[in-house]
């Protein structure tokens, strides 16, 4: 009979049974101070699959750190079959200045993986997050929000055509994935490419908590570990529908056609139809008025919080739903007055 093992990185060991919080050092101030990165591991008595979650790559958003802390901290991991590696912050710098990037030359980190130890500033932090948490595990679920001035409904980005990454998504359980390899040197590119299959989790906002979105991830994460096997007390979930959007799908961003102050008609996870005005642009006078109308019948998977706009600024993400889709979700909004 398999059993379990332990869980090792550089300068430490999680035993069976044994969760451990560590600040684990990626690297180093002006003034040579540690850097230390928190990472919470909790090691199941059963043997199974190793889960990693992560959240704030970006060190503006917020909303997947949350996510991260209750399932390390306040879940009840008794029984549970399999080790999850929990890394709330990955990109400190920017989350302890609450920036995107690292303030060091302003570069993304979800840009810099699998790393290079000899290599930027980014890259060797990378390096050290991938090769002793990452890299070790079978399954990833790594969290993200929209940048500053823009919200996204709960989705899914994943590479469909990779069957086990499709299988981590499709038990996330989200109503929309959108399926791409993601661009190189992301995490949940470089991770499945080696062999872990990752998803990207996008949802709400920047620089805040938003409680029914994570309330939401946090079913889903459930689903995930039932799934894999980890928990026996969940069930893997079905979101009442589903549209998987790839590269023959229909999908654009909105952009202004003219600067001035934005006034939205729809919120993020609205049905919208062919030619519905989804926002109004004014001038400061309002004696000028510019009318963005949808193009094609769809849903919108992100819009615009911020609302000034220059001319060509991104207004909202819209993606194209067939009949099929959008009778299903016009029959559940009928039936259930639920944020998704």
């Amino acid at each position: 009979m398999e059993e379990a093992k332990p869980f090792t990185f550089d300068g430490g060991r999680v035993k069976p049974g044994e969760t451990r919080n560590v600040r684990y050092t990626v690297s180093e101030t002006y003034l040579g101070d540690a850097v230390r990165m928190p990472v919470t591991i909790v090691n199941g008595e059963r043997p199974g699959p190793t889960v990693f979650l992560t959240a704030a790559a970006h060190g503006d958003e917020l909303n997947g750190i949350e996510v991260v802390r209750e399932v390390a901290h306040e879940w009840n991991h008794d029984g549970l079959a399999g080790t999850l590696v929990c890394l709330p912050v990955l990109n400190v710098p920017a989350f302890l200045a609450q920036e995107r990037y690292l303030p060091i030359y302003d570069r993304d980190l979800n840009r810099s993986f699998p790393g290079d130890p000899e290599s930027t500033s980014a890259k060797r932090m990378a390096h050290e997050i991938f090769r002793n948490f990452l890299a070790p595990c079978d399954v990833g679920l790594d969290f993200h929000t929209s940048t500053r001035g823009r919200t996204n409904m709960l989705h899914v980005r994943a590479n469909m055509d990779d069957p086990e990454v499709a299988r981590v998504a499709n038990a996330f359980a989200s109503n929309v994935i959108i399926s791409s390899e993601g661009p190189s040197g992301s995490l949940r590119r470089e991770l499945s490419d080696s062999g872990v299959p990752t998803i990207t989790i996008e949802m709400g906002e920047a620089h805040r908590f938003q409680r029914p979105l994570i309330d939401s991830a946090l079913d889903s994460v459930r689903s995930v570990l039932a799934e894999f096997g980890l928990r026996d007390s969940d069930t893997v979930r079905w979101p009442g529908w589903r549209t998987v959007i790839d590269d023959n799908g229909e999908k654009t961003w909105i952009r202004a056609d003219s600067g001035g102050l934005v006034d939205m008609h729809y919120d993020r996870g609205d049905l919208v139809y062919e030619d519905d005005v989804i926002c109004t642009i004014t001038n400061p006078f309002k004696t000028e008025n510019t009318l963005m109308r949808a193009p094609f019948t769809g849903l919108l998977v992100g819009v615009l919080e911020n609302p000034l706009v220059y001319p060509g600024n991104p207004l909202c993400h819209l993606v194209r739903l067939d009949d099929r889709i959008q009778r299903a979700i016009e029959w559940n909004r009928r039936t259930n007055d639920d944020d998704w």
